[in-house]
């Protein structure tokens, strides 16, 4: 889809799994998506540590053949933080792999993929017109646009893209930071080296509070996440009048395939806003949800539909 098919239904992304799930957990989530839900891409691969691929690893072409055949364009994602020469290595398998689109989660990818089409991944900071049309130039097709872009940065974007479709991240905790430490390992006293994979009980992110008790934010090995959930299913046709034309789901552990279908039934007008947040809330009973960064408030806020 490019900018010249905004007319036509929004669409929707299935972004990459970015917790470390049991492969029997991502696989079966996969085949699951590949059947059932109602969207029209999904990013494959890992963004967050190199160290979880092996686990997963022989899965994946099942799984890119699984959801081609469900009908799904894939997007195979890069690594967020490449640091030692075997991950800075893995974009080369990825460009190598005929028939799907890469998605560069990192600036170390763009030089190879230069001149080819792809994707730019919420991880990459695009604030502004001038770095959109230099992605545009590069051969970017497919731009999922920072968690933390209020409304009024979203429109001129959309306005201004000539070969690239906009996205928007529109549900699942958004990704705020990474780096090198991993936090998971040090809160079990082990190092990062020899971590044991303890993020894996922590399926949707470790909690974090503050010194006096407050929530605060959510780990993920290397990755520091929001608290909250953000969820813009009530503020889709804000989003759809600036000419945002397709919206990043991120999966958790809940249904995400009712999320999903909750997402089109508001797009193609059958509920309403109201409805949608209705359904999802009652599917993660006790998630606090969120939509601050969209109105240009504290990303942790909540800001009630219109009415």
């Amino acid at each position: 889809m490019t900018p010249s098919d905004t007319a036509a239904r929004p669409s929707l992304t299935l972004g990459p799994v970015l917790f470390n799930w049991s492969p029997e957990a991502w696989r079966d989530f996969h085949y699951r998506v590949a059947d059932e839900a109602p969207v029209e891409r999904v990013c494959v691969g890992e963004v967050v540590c190199s160290k979880r691929l092996p686990f997963y690893q022989d899965d994946i072409p099942g799984v890119i053949e699984r959801l081609q055949r469900g009908g799904k364009a894939v997007i195979l994602s890069s690594l967020a933080l490449p640091t030692l020469v075997r991950e800075r290595n893995m974009i080369k398998d990825l460009v190598a792999m005929p028939g799907v689109l890469v998605e560069a989660n990192d600036v170390s990818a763009f030089p190879q993929l230069a001149g080819r089409p792809h994707a730019i991944s919420p991880l990459i900071n695009v604030y502004n017109e001038g770095t959109l049309a230099f992605m545009e130039k590069q051969g970017a097709v497919h731009v999922c646009l920072p968690p933390e872009l209020p409304l009024t940065a979203m429109a001129p974007l959309a306005a201004k893209a000539t070969t690239a479709t906009i996205e928007a991240w529109a549900f699942g905790r958004a990704p705020l930071a990474i780096s090198a430490r991993c936090y998971h390992a040090r809160v079990h006293g082990v190092s990062k080296d020899s971590c044991q994979f303890v993020c894996n009980k922590d399926p949707d992110g470790l909690e974090v509070d503050t010194l006096e008790g407050r929530r605060f934010l959510s780990v993920n090995g290397v990755q520091t996440l929001s608290d909250g959930v953000v969820n813009l299913i009530g503020d889709l046709d804000a989003v759809t009048a600036c000419g945002v034309s397709s919206f990043r789901l991120s999966p958790h552990t809940c249904d995400m395939v009712a999320v999903a279908q909750a997402f089109r039934d508001v797009l193609d007008g059958t509920i309403t806003g109201a409805e949608g947040e209705a359904r999802i809330a009652a599917l993660m009973p006790g998630v606090t949800f969120a939509n601050g960064f969209l109105h240009g408030k504290p990303g942790h806020q909540r800001i009630a539909l219109a009415g």
